[in-house]
This record gives structure tokens, C-alpha cells and sequence, in this order.
């Protein structure tokens, strides 16, 4: 004999369950209570979007792209409409996110940082080369934008 009766476990996780149901319930009234806000671009950059003529743009450098292209012919980015779902094309997606996490400015966010773990541990054997070298960019990213940091480059 314990002294405590069986019935609590039960008891505790019928509060919790309440608690939590509590929460989610006050999270959705706050959501939908929120003022809707209107469409910051307006009709006119709608309406401009919907032309035929209007051109796709790259999302990395902002280049005009030609219909029906794959790559960006200025910076060579992925930017076909299905190139994420294409056998083959895939690839150069994913190399470009692999490039971005060595070479390019990030966000360097917590799921960012775990996203490019995870994702390194596709290429099992590289995976320990590519994390020194994603930590490394990050470090000088964090270095650079280090209070001082223009005054110690020397110019």
C-alpha cells in the first residue's frame, strides 16, 4: 500500500489532455480573431502577373527567364516549374542547396542548421567533410557580422 489511489495516472493525464486542448483552443480564437489584412501588391500587380507576356524571374538573381527553361543562363540556378520532381533534374536542385549551405549567406536559424545535418547524412560517406565546411561558412558568416568586424579586414 502506497497511499496513492490507482486512478491518478489516469487522473493526471485527463488534466493534461484538458490543459492542452485548452491552449490549442485559445491559440485557433486568437488566429481567427486577428484582422485580416488586405493584399500588400494590389489589383494592378495582379492583373500585370496574369498577362502572357509577363516573364518568370529567377529567384536567385532576379534575371528575366525564357518559358519552358530548366536553368537560369545568368547564374545557373534551377528554375524550371518541375525541376524538384524530374529523375534527373532533381539533382541540380539539391546540388544548389548543398552549394548554398558552403558558400552562400544563410539564416542561420536552429531548423536550418538541422535541415542541412539532416540532409547531409544523404551522402553518408561526405557527410562528415560537408558539415566541417556548412559550420565553417556559418562561422565566417557570424564573424562577419561581428560588431568590428569591417575595421580588423584592412583595406
Amino acid at each position: 500500500m502506497t497511499g496513492v489511489p490507482e486512478n491518478l495516472g489516469g487522473a493526471v493525464l485527463s488534466v493534461i489532455l484538458l490543459l492542452v486542448f485548452g491552449i490549442v483552443r485559445l491559440l485557433a480564437g486568437w488566429i481567427q480573431s486577428a484582422p485580416v489584412t488586405p493584399d500588400p501588391w494590389g489589383q494592378e500587380a495582379e492583373v500585370a502577373l496574369a498577362q502572357a507576356e509577363t516573364l518568370q524571374v529567377c529567384h536567385r538573381c532576379s534575371a528575366p527567364q525564357e518559358p519552358g527553361a530548366w536553368f537560369c543562363p545568368h547564374c545557373g540556378s534551377a528554375v524550371g516549374p518541375y525541376n524538384n520532381w524530374m529523375p534527373y533534374v532533381y539533382v541540380f536542385s539539391e546540388g544548389e542547396v548543398f552549394r548554398n549551405g558552403v558558400m552562400d549567406r544563410l539564416r542561420a536559424g536552429p531548423l536550418i542548421v538541422i535541415g542541412y545535418i539532416l540532409l547531409s547524412f544523404d551522402y553518408l560517406i561526405l557527410a562528415p567533410i560537408y558539415l566541417v565546411l556548412v559550420l565553417r561558412n556559418l562561422a565566417r558568416q557570424r564573424s562577419d557580422s561581428a560588431p568590428g568586424a569591417a575595421d580588423n579586414r584592412g583595406g
